[in-house]
């Protein structure tokens, strides 16, 4: 992934120095549970661990020749640690060690991850909180629909965030499992032991069966819950670039002194931030199918899946980490303008309390098809005509006989669609 959307920690993860150390660190497990059941001679793991130091550039040169970058690790694991380096990876094949470590680096990739989202959950908490009845008018298909509180958008995403943190919890538990089963997975030349052993100390679970290769249905999974958060990102994202708009206005990205919004418009403030987060988690999303399409492989293995996982691996990983936390500063710098929110929920001259009128002529008798029809006539005026819908109502004489005027100014307050916020706050901060 490029630097420029790209966080430290997560790029330390998937550097090939960490990748390496994670693949000695593997051998080494492997080699003190095979001198536990007295395979090799007592003592090579020590060794191996004092004098076994990774040097990236050296791998990569007998690679450069060998053309296997297992075999190119090892070689130079034996150049630095001597003659006894030759009892590490008995009986083991590569994918013992490059599936194990790959489950490691995405295991360490989603701690991570979760703390992103912790920090999301906090922050949209607050936020909710602070604007639980800070009315604003709710939007269907883009429509002025009836009135909400934009408390109640945000702890809409709140709810949304802690299923992801769930699901995210499930995934870092569905890849935690370590396979050192050998060629085709049998444990032919390896005792199953050294794998229980392995997987114990590596803080991960015995992969039940892995045909040399761990099932990639469970990277899949993985990957899968990581496009969906770049989704839930996305959600987010797009409702702060609706809200932006000039004509809506009703919130916007934090503005520095000293920033610019155009090069050629002195006047614009864009939001930049949100649309970015938008393009990344296209990029998060883009990686499932991939994901998806290496779980069939051919027969016990093959490595179509490689060169896939050598890409989404960190791309995916490092990209979600950047932009969750990209949204928690800009939710928690976002400058909100409620006097707006107001004008935007009256722009429609009380057509949003429509369906309570409506309600109220069935209670008092009309069918639920005639009220509507009525209510739908007179809307249709207000919006075309900019006149209030409440002064048209009150002419019209069949509704004034059914529902007087105290009542009608009853209907029109938003009170009523206050009420529950309460409710619906404590069942989502309980």
């Amino acid at each position: 992934m490029i630097s420029r959307y790209s966080r430290k920690e997560l790029v330390n993860i998937w550097s090939e120095e960490n990748k390496y150390n994670i693949w000695l660190d593997v051998e080494i497990a492997a080699a003190q549970a095979m001198e536990k059941y007295k395979i090799i001679p007592k003592g090579v793991s020590s060794i191996v661990k004092r004098k076994g130091k990774i040097n990236v550039k050296r791998i990569h040169q007998i690679e450069s020749k060998v053309k296997h970058d297992v075999i190119a690790f090892l070689t130079s694991i034996t150049e630095k640690a001597g003659y006894n380096a030759r009892y590490l990876h008995q009986g083991m094949t590569s994918s013992d060690v490059l599936d194990t470590s790959f489950n490691i680096q995405l295991v360490q990739s989603g701690k991570i991850l979760l703390g992103d989202i912790d920090r999301i959950l906090s922050v949209l908490k607050k936020k909710a909180l602070r604007y639980k009845f800070t009315p604003c008018i709710g939007r269907s298909h883009g429509i002025h629909a009836e009135p909400i509180t934009f408390g109640l958008k945000l702890a809409s995403y709140y709810e949304e965030f802690k299923r992801n943190k769930k699901r995210l919890q499930s995934a870092i538990d569905e890849v935690s499992t370590c396979a050192i089963s050998g060629a085709v997975g049998t444990f032919a030349n390896i005792d199953p032991r050294v794998e229980i052993y392995v997987s114990k100390k590596l803080k991960l679970r015995p992969e039940p069966i892995s045909t040399q290769v761990i099932p990639r249905d469970r990277h899949a999974y993985y990957f899968s819950i990581l496009g969906i958060i770049a989704g839930s990102i996305e959600r987010i994202a797009t409702e702060i670039r609706h809200l932006q708009r000039s004509e809506v206005y009703e919130l916007q990205e934090y503005f520095s002194k000293d920033q610019k919004g155009s090069s050629a418009m002195p006047h614009k403030k864009n939001p930049i931030l949100s649309e970015n987060l938008t393009g990344l988690a296209r990029i998060v999303r883009s990686h499932v199918t991939p994901a998806l399409e290496n779980i069939a492989l051919w027969h016990e293995r093959d490595i179509s899946h490689s060169s896939v996982e050598r890409s989404i691996g960190p791309d995916s990983n490092i990209t979600l980490d950047f932009a969750l936390v990209r949204l928690s500063n800009l939710l928690d710098n976002m400058v909100v303008y409620p006097k707006k929110m107001i004008k935007n929920l009256n722009l429609t001259n009380g057509v949003v309390f429509s369906q309570e009128v409506m309600l109220e002529l069935t209670k008092v008798g009309l069918t639920r098809e005639k009220a509507y029809r009525i209510i739908q006539k007179h809307a249709k005026v207000s919006i075309s005509k900019n006149i209030n819908l409440i002064d048209l109502l009150k002419k019209d004489r069949l509704i004034y006989s059914k529902i007087p005027n105290k009542k009608m100014d009853s209907i029109f307050k938003y009170s009523k669609h206050l009420k529950n916020i309460n409710y619906i706050f404590r069942r989502v901060f309980k």
